[in-house]
């Protein structure tokens, strides 16, 4: 039996789908964000976005956002964390954000061979996770912030150019550029939740530098709630990532214009469909529109969505395609703990089905 909530009163799932329907049908802008779902969640919000001519944006899309940007202006050589795992002999960490990620404490948790090496540019306060003690890293700065410089002085370096002074005395410069360079097999490593598109450009860019005389690739430890997963579902529907928008009657992607946060609390939204599949997350923002929730049952709002319906985890409560980020792919998960809780994709193909078979938008 599914739980259902409607102006905060208990109700049947059959009253929620109805409720949630007829806002959507009323709609002149609608949003669907949040998109915390696996592939077939993606693929029904895409198309109910399609039908009502609605903005689709992730909660995570700022970070994807950045990674892309650089793959668009100048292309990155990427590799999975298996691979790295399997095959690498030294390893450069950029910036903060990583330690927290399952990826890299397999990574740097495994025995390493002998002659393996770790080395963290400006970790912050980051490397001193007990969760990384069981690895020796060589830290080379400390403040994220001075991170960009570093690697330009880096770069510099490897390219046999002349640099200015830096923070980091030039016999730790010249230990780093000889151990990177002495490589088999590198792997740059960061996380674009704390790295802007231009620091991720010059990390790739010192990629490039190394590949000339060595073996290097790069790998981006991507956010939570299946990001790439949907990020890869919207490209192959639309052509185009997600912060894209149905209004005009064909896709039209724009990262500030269709930023989900910036267009609800603008006002620009009269209907807002939050969807979050992987935990129990609600909106970042106090929206004033009516909100249709997909959620998991323990869900706590700020502001109480008008519909809310309590959907099943991908994966646990039912069958689920997703993107691993171990491999690098999108494959079949089996339901560790099947459950008749409904999915967010039944979830959307019921309120689609109830909406006006014509598909005609209020506007």
């Amino acid at each position: 039996m599914g739980q259902a909530w409607v102006a905060g009163e208990l109700a049947t799932l059959d009253t929620a789908i109805a409720e949630a329907a007829k806002l959507l049908a009323a709609s002149r802008s609608p949003l669907i964000a949040g998109l915390g779902t696996d592939v077939a969640g993606a693929r029904a919000a895409i198309a109910l976005a399609e039908r009502i001519g609605a903005i689709i944006d992730h909660v995570n899309a700022e970070a994807l956002l950045r990674d892309l940007e650089v793959v668009r202006s100048s292309g990155v050589m990427l590799t999975t964390p298996l691979e790295a795992l399997e095959r690498a002999d030294t390893f450069l960490l950029a910036g903060s954000g990583l330690s927290r990620i399952p990826e890299l404490r397999l990574i740097v948790d495994e025995p390493l061979p002998a002659g393996r090496r770790v080395f963290w540019l400006c970790p912050g306060a980051d490397v001193a996770e007990p969760k990384l003690t069981g690895t020796r890293i060589e830290t080379v700065g400390k403040d994220p912030r001075d991170l960009p410089v570093l690697l330009s002085v880096l770069r510099a370096r490897i390219g046999g150019r002349s640099t200015g002074k830096a923070r980091i005395s030039s016999t730790v410069l010249d230990h780093v550029v000889t151990a990177l360079g002495a490589a088999r097999f590198g792997v740059a490593i960061w996380s674009a939740g704390a790295l802007d598109a231009l620091t991720i450009a010059m990390l790739c860019g010192l990629v490039d530098d190394l590949n000339t005389t060595t073996r290097f690739s790069a790998l981006s430890l991507g956010p939570a709630d299946n990001a790439l997963g949907v990020l890869q579902s919207c490209g192959w529907i639309t052509g185009l990532p997600m912060r894209t928008a149905f209004g005009r009657k064909f896709a039209e992607h724009d990262p500030w214009l269709y930023d989900g946060r910036r267009v609800a609390e603008s006002g620009e939204t009269d209907c807002v469909l939050w969807i979050s599949a992987y935990r129990a997350a609600s909106p970042q923002w106090r929206a004033a529109a009516p909100t249709i929730a997909l959620t998991g049952a323990d869900a706590r709002f700020e502001v109480s969505p008008h519909v809310h319906i309590a959907v099943g985890r991908p994966g646990v409560d039912h069958p689920a395609v997703e993107h691993l980020p171990l491999t690098g792919t999108l494959a079949a998960i089996e339901a560790t703990r099947p459950s008749n809780t409904i999915s967010v994709a039944d979830a959307i193909a019921r309120i689609a089905t109830a909406l006006p078979n014509d598909g005609a938008r209020s506007c």
